[in-house]
């Protein structure tokens, strides 16, 4: 019992690390498809518990107060297009999710949010990404990477996680 308690929350923990991470403004393609592969069971006693989904933080960045993506974010665009292409990934579907930082309304920030999480499927999809398999939410200032930092770069983010 207490083994299994401590695999539980062992499993908790290294599922809340990666929302303690900085975002990736870069990354490659494999390091891409590592972070959003399913992750392979931890034993053979715990058959049953599901794995929380698998995503990475990236730094998209857009123009100010508009959902056009910067020429500077397009390398990492290609190689996650490339990434969710990959074998490994392509039976998979992904959520993408814009995050804002706290400035302005609530109202106004989940919309930009929902605008810039439809920009980058938009891209994904133009650099061959099947549409179907993307799932655009905006969440505005509701999940922030840096609580503590309501304004910081780092809340300005898309989050992309593969979905079960």
């Amino acid at each position: 019992m207490i083994v299994r308690l401590l695999v539980v929350l062992s499993l908790a923990s290294a599922c809340a690390l990666p929302a303690l991470a900085q975002p990736a403004g870069s990354a490659s393609v494999d390091e891409l498809v590592e972070k959003l592969s399913p992750a392979p069971p931890a034993t053979r006693g715990l058959r049953n518990l599901v794995p929380e989904p698998r995503g990475i933080d990236l730094v998209v960045q857009f123009d100010f107060d508009s959902a056009r993506i910067q020429a500077v974010s397009v390398p990492l665009l290609d190689s996650l297009a490339n990434a969710m292409r990959s074998e490994r990934l392509s039976s998979l579907r992904f959520r993408v999710e814009g995050h804002t930082d706290a400035k302005g309304g609530t109202t106004y920030n989940l919309r930009l949010s929902q605008r810039r999480a439809e920009a980058v499927i938009a891209y994904l999809a133009s650099a061959g990404v099947d549409r179907a398999r993307l799932i655009g939410e905006g969440r505005g200032a509701s999940n922030l990477l840096q609580p503590d930092a309501p304004y910081a770069m780092e809340n300005r983010r898309v989050r992309v996680t593969a979905v079960p």
